[in-house]
């Protein structure tokens, strides 16, 4: 097997994670439905893409050899024929193009106002659309807009009549705009807003303690530490939100990760280091293995890897993981190495299931262009290509269900309350470590059906995306190559 002379890129997972209407996950055509004409450059793309990364790099590489080669010189598009190469059982592989990839691998996103709604529909039957969180220093949130907030109108129109007439992405995306929101203490507001031209987001929605004060009977401060995405660029909001933890001398923590559909093995590696029992150190929390012909690259990440000098480790004696369909990729890793180290209770929802990861194989692809990659120079890039290159299992060999995670305790977003003590999942934690026992489940809002006027939001969320769970990269990666 012949082996390219390139050092691949540091492996990394971040959340495709919908804060703006007119930017969520990309979806990938069906190769069976009205080809499109390809540009001449496509062709030596899809060579290199077949022949230099899917026949070496690919898991199931077997199954896509010399498969499809007619499909170079077909009507297909690059995405199509990139998902025509996928193997049958591939639910996760992906791919994008510079634009895309630069915006996610930075952070900054443009023409958005900052927030991520969608419908409380699974269990509280509600067609309401409400605001799951604000990027800090956003428009959104500079008006006021908060968590639970519910959005009745834009432009002056009600929210369902733009979703039934199919308008409400063009309508939600247009700037500027005006908005008409309930607050969570049920008064109208009214904003006339701009979307930002360049919004920088961050990993970190939120870190802070609960105390007695905020929950009858705890006798502890409990850190909270809502997390969105593994980022590579952002490895200072995981050190920040422990130092902040640990000066407050947290033992249990509530770790948030219903949002975060993956990110940065650094990342990744970090947080671990800083969760995982000072005994831990040393003990390996993933393996990754890779397809046969690169089985000689299978590799163990240990705690206690980090760089030292970002590691703030809290001596917890409690963990309480919140998850749901979008607890994806890298937060399921973190999950699943953690619990033969510690007691690790799950609440919330079943997350995504996605145990294996990617490698970033970018194109063009030489070494020299891999050295710019590397510095964060992207001129030159057309294509980035995400396929599946290895699954992951923990130290004792436990692997990610595919259908994901089941939690200890199931309990629905509650989207009618900010990130406090009275948001239903955090609720549930305290109220266990207070008692010892859950909760019952929140009474039911709506009831409504699309009979009643009710309809989906027309957004692409990680719930209903096959393709949730991002990759992106940064440095060198811990696969490299025989030359």
């Amino acid at each position: 097997m012949r082996l390219r002379g390139i050092i691949l890129p540091t492996l990394a997972i971040i959340a495709c994670q919908m804060i703006l209407s007119s930017a969520s996950c990309w979806k990938q055509p069906d190769p069976g439905t009205d080809p499109i004409v390809v540009p001449d450059r496509d062709k030596a793309a899809k060579e290199f893409l077949r022949d230099e990364y899917m026949d070496v790099y690919y898991y199931w590489n077997e199954q896509v050899r010399d498969r499809n080669a007619g499909l170079i010189t077909s009507e297909y598009d690059i995405y199509q024929f990139f998902d025509a190469l996928l193997y049958e059982k591939d639910r996760w592989s992906w791919m994008a193009d510079r634009e895309y990839y630069v915006s996610s691998e930075t952070g900054v996103v443009s023409g958005t106002y900052g927030a991520s709604i969608s419908q409380p529909l699974e269990y509280y039957k509600d067609y309401t659309v409400h605001v799951r969180y604000v990027f800090p220093d956003s428009p959104f949130y500079l008006a006021g807009v908060r968590r639970g907030w519910a959005l009745t109108h834009i432009g002056g129109v009600e929210v369902m009549t733009l979703i039934r007439n199919g308008s409400f992405n063009d309508a939600y995306g247009a700037s500027p705009q005006t908005f008409t929101f309930t607050d969570l203490e049920g008064v109208s507001q009214t904003f006339d807003l701009s979307a930002a031209t360049s919004l920088s987001t961050h990993s970190s929605l939120m870190v802070k303690t609960f105390g007695p004060e905020d929950f009858p009977g705890l006798n502890e401060k409990v850190g909270y530490f809502n997390y969105l995405a593994f980022k590579s660029n952002f490895l200072s909001d995981i050190t920040q939100a422990m130092e902040y933890l640990a000066s407050e001398n947290v033992r249990t923590l509530i770790l948030d990760l219903r949002y975060n559909g993956g990110g940065d093995s650094r990342a990744s590696q970090l947080l671990v280091d800083c969760l995982a029992p000072a005994d831990a150190k040393g003990q390996v929390y993933v393996r990754r293995v890779h397809n046969e012909d690169l089985s000689s690259h299978n590799m163990e990440a240990k705690v206690g890897e980090s760089d030292p000098s970002m590691v703030r480790h809290l001596d917890l004696d409690r963990l309480y993981v919140i998850v749901g369909a979008g607890s994806a990729s890298a937060s399921e890793m973190v999950i699943n190495g953690l619990r033969p180290m510690m007691d690790v209770k799950m609440v919330g929802d079943t997350t995504y299931g996605k145990p294996n990861g990617m490698y970033v194989l970018m194109y063009p692809g030489t070494n020299e262009d891999y050295a710019k990659y590397n510095k964060g120079i992207y001129d030159n890039l057309e294509w980035v290509f995400l396929p599946i290159c290895f699954y992951n299992q923990n130290g004792i060999g436990q692997k990610i269900p595919d259908t994901g995670f089941v939690p200890d305790n199931y309990r629905p977003d509650d989207l009618y309350h900010d990130f406090d003590a009275n948001e239903d999942n955090i609720r549930a934690c305290l109220t266990h470590l207070v008692t010892g026992k859950y909760p019952e489940l929140p009474r039911l809002v709506g009831g409504g059906t699309k009979a009643s006027g009710g309809y989906h939001i027309p957004l692409s969320e990680e719930e209903r995306n096959p393709r949730y769970g991002l990759y992106t990269v940064r440095e060198n990666a811990p696969l490299k190559p025989d030359f």
